[in-house]
């Protein structure tokens, strides 16, 4: 992509009007002018964060609607009840302590992932190019440009080798936009061919772009399924609480002429129930520990929700360079053709790979073959891009002998019917890659330079491949999520890979230059083949739009600007760490350490939230059920509410609270299904309907078996009794299947209850005392038949109303 003269010439061959490169390069600010600039404040000073602030964190745990609500019911209980009835506000302190201690820890372990992953800008200053922070940049520096670097500010070109930029995520549109010296760049544009400088004239937040970046690249706790149901469950629920809580207050205060304090003490202990305020609570908790998981293995999650989007994930679709295959080739065999000298093709690699300062892997690999001899000089250079397939440059060789040389895809360079393509055929299903060196006959800025190339040498490069790639592809073919390998090389050579790693349907390749080209038709041809080759950077991003139209959750892995419209589109976009700034700016997930074999943690991690919270907001909205529907009997029957809030705290703890934290955190390997609010209310609404029936039974039984005054402590205790029992059910039914810790954690639930029960300062604490034999065993026998019914319901639901 440099453009080189000999020393005694004094106008660059291919631009006669234009000084020499050497000449043109701009040199940069000096110390001197870089301090005036920073004293001035012209500096980039935009503070691109990972995370939310730790005011933000605070303020977002503590000031809810729910906390409001109990903040209010608890400040009223510490004045007119004992503080045996005002514990569960100590429990909301206590577990908002637990969200912002548990963010806290995410947002340190984000941060420090973010500085490893930052892009760093080669910044020329005092003559000497730099990679600096963004945020060091200050008005007027030079900054130089290459395939894949991101356009971190605004600024005007300077220097411009055959430079494309990419301004799709800016302006929407796909094609690349050719640079020449004195034409503008946008912050938020990358780099797709070529190279060159821009020197900055906008910077910090007068850049375009600089407040989108800043969004994009934020850590966010919203718009996922799974906080979205959540939402909107608590939505519900907040429309059921109102009129149930007015009617509760009417019924207690009004109707029943009981001890004021007594009725204020019930009537908080009917409302408070009601709120799923450790639901929220649980879900940013195993989301925050997810992250600081992942973290430790070196995968940064720039949206929180991509932990949960790939586990939903059904179709992935890789780049096979970078991702099945390690970074670099070796060149294992140069075959002249037509006769072509050896030494003299060797010769020409070698000028070629000197020939770009920024060589991919393929040529990299030729470079290290073929040392550069030195003596010709570099008149002209074509750069490689993934549209061509091909990039190539024109020589000086001396003499007064020119040669224009291009290096690229043979099936792109070559006529569909020329006999080496048999011969390169045999080579791509060994899995090697194989590129064609040709000679064009006309002028190398020409569209049509390739036609009429006559063939040199075929260079065969043999790929490494990851070692971990094939344990990989294994746990996705086990996990039912579908692999789509999708490379700009040839198809045979890609499905030849795939097959050494065990791709399921690796048999099956396609070139995509035959693609059908209606979305139907693409995705129809994306379910049936697995391997595609030839695929262009627009096509990559249009087969992510087919597979998502047949109703797939995409995940789109790259690290390549080819990459970027693909990733950008997919519903979830991986890159790797070792990748162009671009790609890492557009995924949502990036993978610092460039392993592959990350993205199963990824997934069983994202896993673990979606099926662990599932699990648990059963439980929570169980409570919210029979706690709506108790309040509403209780009004109904003009009976006093039949708990204080001390009785509830205590079976919350014992039933949700505790065995909701273990469970929440605990492995889960369960697909990912979607629906979460119809899964979730599919079970709690009859678990609910049961264990209030069942409560509130006991509860007409035992007034009418107790009289006397201490018969409506002798009544409540008899409804915990039966309440308790018919929440740990339901607890023993959603810890299914049962493993050793999972049965220890009932048992101990059980135990605890028991201890209360037993132990005479407790019994006085939470004022549970059971009465006579026969009302206790009476609720146990009603809590027996409530079970009974939870099993018949939950595998009711199950055939009648599947997710």
């Amino acid at each position: 992509m440099t453009q080189r003269i000999d020393a005694g010439s004094e106008l660059d061959p291919v631009h006669p009007m234009r000084p020499p490169a050497s000449a043109r390069r701009a040199p940069g600010l000096t110390t001197a002018e870089v301090a005036e600039r920073v004293a001035r404040g012209e500096v980039n000073d935009v503070p691109v964060r990972s995370s939310r602030s730790v005011t933000e964190i605070v303020r977002a745990n503590v000031l809810t609607r729910f906390n409001l609500i109990i903040g209010v019911l608890w400040v009223i209980m510490l004045f007119v009840a004992p503080i045996q009835d005002s514990l569960f506000g100590f429990v909301i302190i206590a577990n908002t302590g637990i969200g912002i201690v548990q963010e806290w820890r995410a947002k340190k372990t984000l941060d420090g992932l973010a500085v490893i992953g930052e892009a760093k800008p080669t910044v020329r200053r005092d003559g000497i190019a730099a990679e600096l922070p963004t945020s060091s940049i200050v008005l007027g520096d030079v900054i130089e440009l290459g395939p894949g670097d991101k356009v971190v500010v605004d600024g005007t070109v300077a220097e411009a080798d055959s430079l494309e930029v990419d301004e799709s995520l800016l302006t929407g549109e796909a094609d690349p936009v050719l640079k020449q010296p004195g034409d503008v760049v946008m912050s938020g544009s990358f780099v797709v061919a070529g190279g060159g400088a821009f020197t900055a004239t906008k910077v910090g937040r007068e850049a375009y772009a600089a407040q989108l970046a800043e969004e994009a690249s934020r850590f966010t706790l919203v718009r996922s399924e799974l906080r979205s149901g959540i939402s909107t469950i608590l939505k519900y629920v907040t429309w059921m609480m109102v009129p149930t809580s007015i009617g509760l207050i009417i019924s207690q205060l009004v109707v029943k002429d009981n001890n004021f304090k007594d009725s204020v003490a019930r009537t908080v202990g009917g409302i408070v129930p009601m709120i799923p305020e450790g639901l929220v609570l649980l879900t940013s908790v195993a989301f925050a520990i997810g992250v600081v998981r992942l973290g430790r293995r070196q995968c940064l999650v720039q949206e929180l929700p991509a932990i949960e989007g790939l586990a939903r994930v059904d179709v992935v679709c890789l780049d096979k360079t970078g991702t099945l295959t390690e970074g670099g080739m070796d060149v294992t065999e140069t075959r002249p053709l037509n006769g072509s000298d050896e030494a003299y093709v060797q010769r020409v690699l070698g000028e070629l790979g000197a020939s770009d300062p920024r060589p991919n892997a393929s040529l990299q690999a030729i470079i290290d073959a073929y040392p550069e001899g030195g003596g010709w000089q570099c008149t002209g250079t074509l750069p490689f891009s993934s549209a061509r397939k091909y990039s190539g440059a024109t020589f000086a060789e001396g003499g007064g002998r020119t040669s224009t040389w291009l290096l690229g895809a043979p099936d792109v360079l070559l006529d569909g019917q020329d006999p080496v393509l048999s011969e390169i055929q045999h080579l791509d299903e060994q899995g090697l890659r194989v590129l064609l060196l040709a000679r064009a006959n006309g002028d190398l800025g020409a569209p049509d330079v390739a036609e009429g190339a006559e063939p040199s040498a075929l260079v065969v490069l043999e790929q490494r491949l990851r070692p971990d790639a094939h344990d990989t592809l294994a746990y996705f073919a086990d996990q039912n999520v579908a692999v789509k390998v999708i490379s700009g090389d040839n198809a045979v050579s890609v499905g030849a890979v795939a097959r050494k790693l065990g791709l399921a349907g690796a048999e099956h390749t396609l070139d995509a230059r035959r693609l059908p080209t209606d979305p139907d038709g693409m995705a129809t041809a994306m379910e049936q083949n697995a391997v595609f080759g030839r695929v262009t950077p627009q096509q990559k991003r249009d087969m992510v739009a087919a597979l998502q139209s047949r109703g797939h959750t995409v995940a789109m892995t790259g690290d390549g600007v080819n990459d970027v419209l693909a990733l950008k589109d997919a519903d979830i976009g991986v890159s790797m760490g070792s990748g162009s700034e671009a790609t890492r700016a557009v995924a949502q997930i990036v993978l610092l350490n460039n392993s592959f074999a990350t993205l199963p943690s990824v997934v069983a991690e994202g896993r673990r939230v979606i099926g662990n919270i599932t699990r648990v907001a059963t439980l929570f909205l169980t409570k919210t059920v029979y706690s709506v529907l108790l309040a509403v009997l209780v009004v109904c029957f003009q009976v006093e509410y039949p708990f204080l809030p001390r009785h509830l705290t205590l079976l919350s703890t014992l039933t949700i609270g505790v065995p909701a934290f273990f469970l929440a955190l605990a492995p889960n390997k369960e697909r990912a299904q979607p629906n979460f609010v119809r899964r979730v209310m599919r079970y709690a609404i009859p678990s609910g309907v049961v264990a209030a029936a069942a409560t509130f039974t006991t509860y007409l039984v035992a007034r009418h078996f107790y009289s006397g005054p201490g018969s409506l402590s002798a009544e409540t205790s008899a409804a915990t009794l039966t309440l308790f029992l018919v929440s740990m059910w339901v607890l023993a039914i959603i810890a299914r299947p049962y493993t050793v810790w999972r049965l220890c954690l009932v048992a101990a639930m059980g135990l605890a209850f028991v201890i209360v029960l037993l132990v005479p300062w407790l019994q006085d604490f939470f004022a549970l005392k059971l009465v006579g034999a026969p009302m206790p065993w009476m609720a146990v026998g009603i809590a027996a038949v409530a079970a009974a019914a939870l099993e018949f319901a939950w595998r009711l639901v199950s055939r009648r109303f599947p997710a």
